[in-house]
């Protein structure tokens, strides 16, 4: 399983990336991408949304279901990856890289302390692999 070090994840399968700025990143894991499937649709939040943790900001159809997208830190969207309108797909084939969905300014940054190791992502994940 896909599970870079240098990221932080949430329960609801989605990653977040503190960037130099102090922006995050967030999107997809590797392992949401392949319980859904091929993605056809990906709706995000316009620049300036304010999102509060665990707030539904968006979604992802694929060719299997649709499911919510969960803002994994309450902030500011100051970019949406709109390239993903055309190119859906690279949430499947680059879910760290060109598969990015929002980008965030951070309000409380303590909230990332609450936030999954990568460690602890892949041991929820080795659970719900068990599971089904």
């Amino acid at each position: 399983m896909n599970i870079p070090a240098n990221l932080l994840y949430t329960k609801d399968h989605e990653w977040a990336r503190v960037e130099p700025d102090g922006s995050v990143v967030v999107g997809i894991t590797h392992f949401a991408q392949q319980q859904l499937g091929g993605v056809v649709y990906v709706e995000l939040p316009s620049e300036d949304d304010e999102l509060g943790k665990g707030d539904a900001f968006g979604h992802v159809e694929s060719t299997k279901s649709v499911s919510d997208l969960f803002a994994p830190l309450s902030g500011t969207v100051v970019e949406a990856n709109d390239l993903l309108e055309l190119q859906p797909e690279l949430i499947n084939s680059d879910p760290y890289g060109r598969g990015w969905m929002v980008r965030l300014t951070v309000e409380e940054q303590d909230q990332l302390d609450e936030l999954l190791t990568p460690a602890a992502y892949g041991e929820l994940v080795a659970a719900n692999g068990q599971a089904k």
